[in-house]
């Protein structure tokens, strides 16, 4: 019987397993072992009372398991059971606390072998970053260790959205909300484990108090003193994001001896009735590590788990880790933005100032030069960039695989490592030899005309493009179409009047290039919406495209901007629904810098980030 690509068991398993198949069972258990042992282990902080909780969730799923309707909502059942026994284990330990107060050290001593954090730093030998997450685990109250554990089992692909909501008992939208909080909480622990390692005389003096065990309260006085402390506050800039930090860590075995522990101290199970396939069978759970079932498991014969920030999440082995960061260069300020449509205008509007120099119009070249494909989807993501305080941090921290500036350079822009310029030729007037010559030294491709069908933009007739296309095939590079502001999957319109000129005068275009923006602020309309308008580009003319500006931006009365939670929720089902499109080569986000006038950008500062830059961060 198969399991799941995400490591749990398929439906088929669990109603075999329901309807009394002995070795189903056991296989359904030993399957479901890793999952609750790690999100009990992160939600105790490897508290020794990990294994009892894991032990009773595993007897509540045998002898509840009968109770299941649905056998596809096995693993939101199994997670919302173990929830409720970290939550139980947890409301026991307050109230014992409270009645033997002089008991409380022998309450706080956690298992050695568990303490997920320490195995995290001690045994993978993490950098700076990952270190300071996994310490920084340590310092979070009960449900967000709890909810921690899970959305990184979500971010991991073991568990949808769905299947978290339901283990919390909350809607989609409120666990959202809830793991939004949550990272906040993560990040503010982080600038406190930095800022105690620095050497401020302020907080030396606050924490004479403390008994140096990290917690929720200790961490709010911290966290205001690192707000206001300009020595703690330095200290606590540059974190990188924190899906990023926990994307590639190493594989470690679940701890052995786990499979042992839980066997010693399981109970005998009820006796089912002769004949009762739906009955627990006498000292089940005991007699599925007797035959070596969650021995093997447990001692990761045949599973790995992923440590992630001080907790473990369940992986195949010989997973592939995420690439390093890129390095962060710190780029001088600059100038303003360019604008999608007239709607929004900015000295983009006014083209790259024209060389007097004139030189005779070459021979066009009509060879279509062999546009490569991209290796990966992540090589898909870009975004349109210009200069701001920090442009460079921003565009490095943003982990776009390419960026454009709306010209053939980017002057004052660094380019981090594995980030692709890809130059553009913005109208008429930047149809130059030294631009054109730019071009070629700068870029592997080359964009066309900036939305010609706009008066605010480039603004040129049909007519006036083609005359000019030939200057941008004799660059040699494969080059893009006019990127029209809209219209392109009709028949009449610049971009279809465009292409058939090319067509008659034997031009070549390699690609499309495409802008797009939305009006309709919910997620599922929006992304159906886009979908749509590219699919019927791509049936019309049957080349790739290339999506070079897209957002949600309604302009049908004035200019309307949808909430950050709304962008960022499109912004991922979109990347989403793109790197799904085969003939989608690549896709640019509007824009990388966040302004009052430009709400759909991805970063205020270089080191800050909006909610729609944090969602473009974890896109891939």
């Amino acid at each position: 019987m198969r399991a799941t690509g995400r490591g749990g068991a398929d439906t088929e398993l669990v109603t075999a397993a329901r309807d009394g198949d002995p070795r189903a069972l056991d296989a359904l258990v030993a399957a479901s072992l890793p999952l609750v042992y790690n999100v009990a282990g992160r939600a105790l902080q490897g508290h020794a009372d990990v294994d009892d909780v894991v032990q009773e969730t595993l007897l509540r799923v045998v002898r509840h398991l009968s109770d299941l309707r649905d056998p596809a909502a096995y693993r939101s059942w199994l997670i919302a059971i173990t929830v409720r026994q970290v939550r139980d284990r947890e409301h026991h330990r307050r109230t014992a606390r409270d009645r033997t107060a002089d008991l409380d050290v022998a309450y706080g001593v956690a298992d050695p072998a568990g303490d997920f954090a320490g195995l995290t730093i001690l045994r993978l030998g993490l950098t700076d970053q990952r270190r300071e997450v996994a310490e920084a685990t340590r310092w979070l109250d009960e449900d967000d260790r709890t909810l921690l554990a899970l959305w990184w089992l979500e971010a991991t692909g073991e568990l949808d959205r769905a299947e978290l909501a339901a283990a919390l008992g909350l809607t989609e939208a409120h666990a959202a909300v809830r793991i939004q909080r949550m990272k906040e909480q993560v990040q503010v622990s982080r600038a406190v484990v930095r800022a105690l390692r620095s050497d401020c005389p302020g907080l030396r003096d606050l924490t004479r108090a403390w008994d140096g065990r990290p917690g929720p309260l200790w961490r709010k006085r911290l966290a205001r003193h690192v707000r206001e402390c300009v020595v703690c506050r330095h200290h606590g800039g540059g974190l990188l994001p924190l899906d990023r930090l926990l994307a590639g860590l190493p594989l470690l075995p679940v701890p052995p001896g786990v499979g042992e522990r839980l066997a010693a101290g399981v109970p005998p199970a009820r006796d089912g009735a002769p004949g009762d396939a739906h009955a627990v069978r006498p000292g089940g759970p005991r007699r599925l590590i007797a035959k070596g079932v969650l021995g093997p498991v447990a001692a990761a014969a045949a599973v790995a788990v992923l440590v992630v920030g001080g907790f473990v999440v369940t992986r195949q082995t010989g997973a592939s880790p995420a690439p390093a960061a890129a390095p962060v260069v710190e780029a001088p300020p600059g100038t303003t933005p360019p604008g999608p449509t007239p709607a929004i205008t900015s000295p983009s509007a006014t083209p790259p100032a024209a060389t007097a120099t004139t030189r005779p119009t070459p021979k066009p070249t009509t060879a279509r030069p062999v546009a490569p494909a991209p290796a990966s989807t992540s090589k898909r993501k870009g975004v349109g960039v210009w200069t701001f305080d920090g442009v460079s941090e921003a565009l490095a921290s943003s982990t776009a695989s390419w960026y454009y500036t709306w010209n053939v350079g980017h002057p004052g822009v660094t380019s981090p490592k594995g980030a692709e310029f890809v130059p553009m030729i913005w109208g008429a007037k930047s149809v130059t030899a030294d631009n054109l010559r730019q071009a070629r030294a700068n870029g592997r491709y080359l964009l066309g005309f900036n939305e010609p069908d706009m008066g605010g933009q480039a603004n040129m007739t049909v007519e006036q493009a083609l005359d000019l296309w030939p200057r941008l095939e004799a660059t040699g590079l494969p080059l893009g179409s006019p990127a029209v502001a809209w219209g392109g999957d009709r028949p009449g319109e610049w971009l279809d009047r465009f292409m058939s000129g090319a067509k008659a005068r034997g031009h070549r275009v390699d690609f499309i290039a495409l802008h797009w923006y939305g009006g309709d602020f919910s997620t599922t309309n929006a992304v159906n919406q886009l979908r749509s308008y590219l699919q019927a580009v791509h049936d019309r003319y049957h080349l790739p495209i290339w999506l070079t500006e897209f957002a949600l931006i309604d302009f049908s009365n004035g200019v309307r901007f949808p909430s950050q939670a709304q962008q960022a929720a499109f912004l991922t089902a979109a990347t989403r629904m793109l790197g799904g499109l085969s003939w989608l080569h690549r896709y640019a986000w509007f824009g990388l810098p966040a302004t009052d006038k430009d709400q759909t950008g991805l970063f205020r500062t270089g080191s800050q980030p909006t909610a729609v830059g944090r969602a473009f961060q974890a896109a891939r």
